[in-house]
């Protein structure tokens, strides 16, 4: 079966994203976990979370993916943004299991001020602190252009931070074509 998606706004809630994937027919969908440029994030009501999972079990919906906010640097020099983009991404995915099994998407951030081995030391450390062996959402590293102080340009550099991850099988990749073509 082709699964096909495509970003939907949570404003609305859950259920109104299952109907509007239905709507544009497709079976899957994106969304963000929280504003993508402030990293607030909306309470999940219960009553519009349980009638979504029935929907989606109804009509098959094939496997979600949330996408974490842009806000998040966990390779940031200052140590304020480390420890923000960590209690988000803790609670990120603490809402990913109300969606068991799912996709939680990641941009690696920028190690701006050191270099890139120090940036894809801190972000996999963040992961070996974040990643439990109980969870069910796997956690994807984004594909980045390369601009500036970005880590994840290559896959030489997702792999490496791959490679430092304990728990590499609640890990993945996400290839985005644009940030390919765009760092070529």
């Amino acid at each position: 079966m082709l699964n096909i998606g495509g970003h939907l706004s949570t404003s609305k809630g859950f259920m109104d994203m299952g109907r509007d994937a239905l709507f544009i027919g497709t079976n899957t969908f994106q969304f963000f976990t929280r504003n993508s440029r402030e990293g607030t994030a909306k309470a999940i009501d219960p009553a519009d979370l349980d009638a979504f999972l029935e929907l989606a079990a109804e009509q098959r919906f094939a496997t979600l993916l949330a996408h974490a906010s842009y806000t998040l640097k966990p390779c940031s020099a200052a140590e304020k943004a480390r420890n923000f983009a960590m209690a988000t991404m803790q609670d990120d995915l603490a809402r990913m299991e109300r969606l068991s099994g799912n996709l939680y998407n990641f941009y690696p951030g920028s190690h701006v001020g050191q270099d890139e081995a120090a940036g894809i030391g801190m972000i996999a450390a963040q992961f070996n602190r974040l990643l439990t062996p109980q969870q069910t959402a796997t956690l994807l590293l984004e594909t980045m252009a390369g601009k500036g102080s970005e880590v994840g340009r290559t896959f030489d550099e997702l792999q490496q931070i791959l490679d430092a991850v304990e728990l590499k099988e609640k890990m993945g990749v996400c290839l985005d074509t644009c940030h390919i073509h765009d760092a070529s």
